[in-house]
């Protein structure tokens, strides 16, 4: 399975306001490795950054006005997600400026040429409600060193993220390299995954208050039978 960590550097805010793309990072990952594929590309937006933003990225319109402009880059950007999943922090964002930026070019938006987009800010906030999900609380979650993040840089945080959402999602790398003994006659038989891991849905909180309160239900017209209630603990909401 091939998965592209995509991330952005933006002049502000919003595109539909005339912000434009300045950087984008792009990782290759396969199988749940990283392969070392990468694409990296400053840009010229013809527009100075609002304040707030280039005080994130750091990258100056003196820097940026020697480089490419989208229209110069968009078939190499193109050719390299091809076909792959992308895995995206806050993915609503990057894509409203890309697809944006493909727009300006008559090209379709990405999803034309992906088949899918992770959302790692919204994974993480089914895995961790009520806590802090930025890329820098979820390097220190999981032990990824950041501490050479002094800016935002696009390059830099999707090898960030690459690492964040490998370390999120690590029990599904048994699913690509494990062999699943299949029951039959004779020598037992192996079933080996074909490379495509199953996608992981966490219940929210709603929806284990509803189990708690289906379970209560049952152990009541069972008159205290529910194994599922006496059974192994179910975990409780979080507020």
């Amino acid at each position: 399975m091939r998965q592209i960590v995509l991330d952005t550097e933006t002049t502000g805010l919003d595109p539909a306001k005339g912000h434009r793309v300045i950087e984008i990072g792009l990782v290759e990952i396969k199988n749940r490795r990283r392969t070392g594929e990468r694409f990296h590309q400053y840009l010229n937006p013809d527009r100075d950054s609002e304040p707030g933003a280039l005080e994130k990225h750091g990258l100056t319109p003196v820097f940026l006005a020697d480089k490419p402009r989208f229209a110069e880059v968009v078939d190499r950007f193109l050719a390299f997600v091809d076909g792959a999943e992308l895995i995206i922090h806050n993915a609503a964002f990057d894509l409203g400026f890309l697809n944006h930026e493909l727009s300006l070019q008559g090209r379709p938006p990405l999803s034309s040429c992906c088949p899918g987009v992770i959302d790692t800010l919204m994974l993480a906030r089914e895995m961790h409600p009520g806590k802090r999900n930025t890329l820098d609380a979820l390097c220190e979650r999981y032990g990824v060193n950041n501490a050479h993040r002094t800016f935002h840089g696009a390059l830099l945080d999707a090898e960030l993220l690459g690492d964040v959402y490998l370390a999120m999602t690590r029990g599904q790398e048994a699913l690509l390299t494990e062999s699943v003994p299949v029951p039959g006659p004779g020598a037992p038989r192996t079933h080996h995954a074909t490379g495509k891991p199953s996608i992981i849905r966490y219940a929210t909180v709603d929806e284990i208050d509803l189990h708690l309160q289906l379970l209560e239900k049952i152990d009541q017209a069972s008159k205290g039978a529910c194994v599922w209630k006496h059974g192994p603990p179910v975990p409780k909401a979080e507020t």
